[in-house]
């Protein structure tokens, strides 16, 4: 008989293979963390998008527009508003105003009530209005005690005019007169 003399050949094919999975396990695990981080960060944005537009709406939805103001009855300051855009019904108790000045004591505050607020069209501060809705235009009566008319014109002749909405906007307008005369515009 004839001897077979065949060397034994080491078989490494398949620890290519093998290494070859390996890598490829390897790549799908890092893929699948990647995605992972990726939709977390774009719901997370999502959120912030979402809660930056309903604050944004929130301020929008209750904003005040102040069209133009004039001294009356020797002192008061009459502004007549309209409320924004897209606005929602806002109650006359839910406004408030300050005025800062150089006179006096140069800062006061006050809610709104509804005896200070009317319709354009209405000659007078009569019975007042308790809520303003978008459509209409309206004048609001401001009193000041410390920001007075004439203390402000004797002083620098400027007012500085917040308009605050509960859970809403807030409106600035810088109030500008040299004199106190019924009629003085101060917008």
């Amino acid at each position: 008989m004839k001897s077979n003399k065949e060397t034994q050949n080491n078989d490494n094919w398949a620890a290519i293979g093998i290494g070859a999975m390996i890598v490829f396990i390897s790549l799908i695990l890092v893929a699948a963390v990647a995605s992972a981080v990726i939709v977390q960060t774009a719901e997370k944005l999502q959120q912030n998008a979402q809660r930056t537009g309903e604050d944004t709406s929130d301020e929008l939805s209750g904003k005040i527009t102040i069209q133009s103001g004039y001294i009356q009855n020797g002192g008061e300051y009459v502004l007549y508003v309209r409320l924004g855009a897209g606005s929602d019904t806002i109650q006359t108790v839910d406004i408030s105003y300050q005025l800062y000045c150089n006179a006096g004591a140069g800062y006061e505050f006050s809610p709104l009530d509804n005896t200070m607020v009317q319709l354009q069209s209405d000659a007078n501060f009569a019975g007042g209005e308790d809520e303003l809705l978008v459509a209409d235009p309206y004048k609001i009566m401001i009193t000041p005690v410390e920001c007075t008319a004439a203390a402000v014109s004797a002083a620098d002749g400027r007012v500085a005019l917040y308009l605050h909405v509960e859970d809403g906007g807030t409106t600035y307008e810088m109030l500008q007169f040299n004199v106190d005369d019924d009629g003085t515009p101060i917008i």
